[in-house]
């Protein structure tokens, strides 16, 4: 058997556009597919060829102001990264602030509350 890879993680989040607009600003990330959703809703695809986060929110802005409590059930997203400092200044120029900086095996990392307060971790095992 072939190694199984994580191909794409479905989130919800208030304003799909948005949170791609500033996720792809922040990882250099293109948008692959949007459009409908099942139930009305609407999807952003965002990522790579390989790997993608489906941005999803319901119909007539049902998820507009939810507030989804950290962990509940989702911990964070994790994203290797080859360059921490440059993609720490999108995050801030996004509007989000980094917090929670780390620097143990097997990497440097900080962490974010990006789009709907979902936590990002940001990893880069580059040495240096």
């Amino acid at each position: 058997m072939s190694k199984a890879i994580i191909e794409h993680v479905n989130i919800t989040v208030s304003d799909p556009e948005e949170a791609a607009a500033k996720l792809g600003a922040i990882f250099g990330w293109d948008i692959r597919w949007r459009g409908p959703a099942l139930g009305g809703g609407r999807t952003v695809h965002l990522g790579s060829a390989e790997h993608y986060l489906a941005l999803y929110t319901g119909p007539h802005g049902q998820h507009v102001g939810v507030a989804y409590p950290k962990g509940e059930p989702l911990q964070h997203i994790g994203i290797a990264v080859d360059d921490l400092a440059a993609v720490e200044a999108r995050v801030a120029a996004a509007g989000y602030e980094p917090i929670n900086h780390g620097d143990y095996e097997p990497g440097r990392r900080f962490y974010f509350l990006g789009p709907d307060g979902i936590e990002f971790e940001v990893v880069s095992y580059a040495g240096g």
